[in-house]
């Protein structure tokens, strides 16, 4: 099939970019500067076009006025104006823009100018225009000449002046404006980008000395870290680092203690173990064989026992496990414990009873509670001569449940109560 391949190398650099904090921080800073630079740029067009605008108009305005003023009224009441050169070459700017006005009296007769210049809507307001194909900017005043009768018997009537421009000079001074705060604008961009790279680096310091403090560590080198080398933000991250870290030291010691517990619980029954199974291995007597088996058999579910009884421990260490908080049913824990401890108690000629009234729900948990509860029939039964009797109790009291185990054996001395919380007691 053909077609074109996807080029991974361009993917590679965009998924660095993409987990790089560095990058991602200087990306939202210039990405939001950006938009505030454009708002800005938009915002300084506007305000370009309209301090062009306002220069024309008051260039205009001046200009109507010089010639307002220049209006005359002869003795034979006639209206004339001798058009000022000022103001002409006021909007002599070096742009060529070409000025066109247009005098009128009250009564509309033209005086003086163009007579197909359209006169603004408003006065004293510049407007936009189109005049003879060109683009031109339009103001208009009206002004009182003494002495002049507008045709009503009002005696200072007036003469309406109209003053246009092209242009030129006003885009160029719009543009002029727009490039200076543009200008301004890519500079600002620059050294606010170089302060944000130098702010970052300098941000991220501590966060480089934390990776590095990571890296010099030992295996077995677990002390926890200290808060005051990164900044108030990434203070709960080396909290959580030196939990952890807590917590794997308390499992390295439970392993170590469950190592030097098993070294030293084991030893002797293995070697008696080793021992029995020799002496069987060499006695030619059937009988004196066979209880030599029988003894080995015992010693094999002793020590069986007795790594089922580390691991338990192993799993009671603080901070071994998770803690669990299932909801079980107390009395149906003991109901499973004492149907795998039926056999043991009937070879043992111990009569082994539940007395339990309904469910009893707890919320613990289940596999500590189990091995909890065999670990107490386990002794019962152990401790209890031949014929006894072992019962367990599970009942309710109030808010909370009860888990009783009574044997008809000899009890604990008393000078040992306190042994009895003691490992491998």
């Amino acid at each position: 099939m053909g077609g074109r391949g996807m080029n991974f190398g361009r993917v590679r650099p965009l998924l660095r970019l993409r987990h790089s904090l560095r990058a991602q921080l200087l990306a939202w800073v210039m990405v939001t500067l950006v938009g505030v630079i454009g708002f800005n740029l938009y915002f300084g067009l506007v305000m370009a076009r309209s301090t062009a605008n306002l220069v024309t108009d008051n260039m205009l305005l001046g200009s109507a006025r010089m010639i307002a003023e220049a209006v005359r009224v002869d003795q034979g009441g006639n209206v004339e104006v001798d058009i000022p050169p000022a103001a002409l070459e006021i909007f002599d700017t070096g742009f060529g823009d070409r000025v066109y006005y247009r005098v009128t009296t009250a009564w509309g007769n033209l005086v003086s100018g163009y007579a197909d210049l359209q006169t603004p809507a408003r006065e004293r307001q510049g407007e936009d225009m189109v005049f003879r194909n060109l683009n031109v900017r339009a103001l208009m005043l009206n002004h009182p000449v003494v002495g002049f009768d507008s045709g009503a018997g009002t005696d200072g009537a007036g003469v309406t002046v109209t003053v246009a421009v092209t242009r030129y000079s006003q885009q160029a001074m719009r543009t002029h404006l727009w490039f200076s705060n543009f200008n301004g604008q890519v500079l600002l961009v620059l050294v606010a980008g170089l302060v944000t790279v130098l702010g970052l680096q300098r941000g991220l310091a501590p966060v480089l000395r934390l990776r590095d403090a990571v890296r010099a560590r030992r295996r077995d080198q677990l002390e926890p870290f200290d808060e005051t080398i990164v900044h108030t933000e990434l203070r709960p991250l080396v909290r959580a680092l030196n939990d952890y870290m807590n917590r794997v030291q308390r499992q390295m010691a439970a392993q170590k203690r469950f190592v030097a517990n098993a070294a030293h619980q084991l030893r002797t029954p293995l070697t008696l173990i080793s021992t029995q199974a020799s002496f069987a291995a060499r006695e030619t007597d059937p009988v004196r064989r066979e209880e030599a088996l029988h003894a080995l058999i015992r010693s094999t579910r002793q020590v069986t026992r007795l790594a089922e009884q580390l691991l338990t421990l192993t799993r009671a260490e603080p901070g071994s496990r998770a803690p669990r908080a299932d909801r079980v049913d107390m009395a149906d824990i003991a109901r499973q414990v004492l149907e795998a401890q039926a056999e043991d108690a009937l070879r043992r000629g111990i009569d082994l009873g539940l007395e339990a009234e309904g469910a009893a729900p707890v919320t613990g948990d289940a596999t500590m509670l189990r091995e909890m509860t065999v670990n107490l029939v386990d002794n019962a039964l152990r401790y209890t001569p031949s014929p006894g009797v072992v019962t367990v109790t599970v009942e309710t009291l109030a808010d909370i449940v009860q888990l009783t185990v009574e044997d008809s054996g000899p009890g604990i001395a008393p000078a040992e109560h306190e042994q009895v919380f003691e490992r491998f007691y």
